[in-house]
């Protein structure tokens, strides 16, 4: 890929600081992403101009009427501090016919919500745990086709925020108190599913019309998973220092069997294309005792950062990082020329 001029935007408080090398460990995972991705760019011979964008959307105008760049990598997961505000930016930068990467708008808008996105995939014959949602407001009834164990989530959320042990609950009054939690402490609605006790296996998907999904990627719980019931809460997923106390790890999914693998992928592709995805996603899957793999969200988006599943997926399948984040660019300009 020839050289480009490439603006990224991110959030403010995600700008990598100037002392890079002086940060701690700690300090250097807090910018993992921006880090994986600005180096990347740079290595590649792109140049590159990063912005901070919080509540304005003017300085993105200005950057692209003044500096005219050829794409814009969007890191962006909120705007206002809102995450459903994200397809709003997307939906501004396709009115400046401007190429960015990752998801379009739309897509955005049908894999945020876990409940349209499950009554969708469902049509599709995917299999999905029966859910009922709870909106702020109204009076909590479970209703009696969602049986226990339940899992209990922020509707709208994503990177596992508000998910704790506490979240698998086993009859209506712990149900009443999680969702109570949700609807106070996130303000948002909140979606209670069937817990199907399993391993937790990803599938990044890279592409607009053309897709590749990439190798099948598990959560492996370590000491946790002995009883079938652990689940990837926030300190699973983000705590370096829990993980490595109980021994969880990421990494390629072991013992499945090949056609269990290429029908994990062949549903990817399918959730992929329902939900209109483009640029890249992950898919989440949680695989039953009796090798029933439930869908449980997409993930428009996810974090790319070098060290994270989508990319280390890549990397499994030979896809080299700096090559990732050039394909990335590569599908934004496609998608731009040819409007699909």
């Amino acid at each position: 890929m020839k050289p480009l001029k490439v603006l990224i935007l991110l959030h403010p408080e995600q700008m990598p600081p100037s002392n890079i090398k002086e940060l701690s460990a700690q300090g250097q995972l807090d910018f993992k992403t921006e880090i994986s991705v600005i180096g990347a760019l740079r290595r590649n011979r792109h140049e590159v101009k990063a912005i901070g964008v919080k509540d304005e959307l003017k300085p993105i105008r200005d950057e692209i009427e003044n500096w005219k760049p050829d794409v814009v990598f969007n890191l962006l997961e909120e705007f206002h501090g809102n995450t459903a505000y994200d397809q709003n930016v997307a939906s501004y930068l396709e009115l400046l016919q401007i190429p960015y990467t990752g998801c379009n708008p739309r897509g955005l808008m049908l894999s945020r919500g876990k409940d349209l996105s499950k009554k969708l995939v469902s049509y599709h014959r995917v299999p999905t745990p029966p859910f009922a949602v709870f909106p702020k407001g109204r009076k909590i009834v479970r209703p009696k086709r969602l049986t226990f164990p339940v899992i209990v989530k922020t509707l709208s959320e994503d990177a596992s925020l508000g998910i704790a042990q506490a979240s698998r609950v086993d009859d209506d009054a712990s149900l009443k108190e999680r969702v109570t939690f949700i609807h106070e402490r996130h303000g948002t609605a909140a979606i209670a599913e069937q817990f199907i006790a399993g391993r937790e296996l990803y599938v990044g998907v890279l592409g607009n019309q053309r897709l590749r999904a990439l190798t099948v990627w598990e959560l492996d719980f370590g000491d946790m998973a002995g009883d079938g019931a652990a689940i990837a809460t926030e300190k699973v997923k983000h705590d370096a220092a829990y993980q490595k106390k109980h021994a969880i790890q990421s990494r390629p999914a072991k013992d499945l069997a090949p056609e269990l693998q290429t029908r994990l992928k062949h549903l990817a592709k399918r959730i992929y294309r329902t939900l209109e995805l483009d640029g890249y996603a992950r898919i989440d899957f949680r695989l039953s005792a009796d090798g029933v793999p439930y869908f449980l969200e997409a993930n428009a988006n996810p974090d790319i950062a070098e060290s994270e599943e989508f990319a280390q997926a890549a990397k499994h399948d030979g896809l080299k990082f700096r090559d990732m984040i050039d394909r990335i660019l590569a599908l934004a300009l496609q998608r731009h020329r040819t409007g699909t």
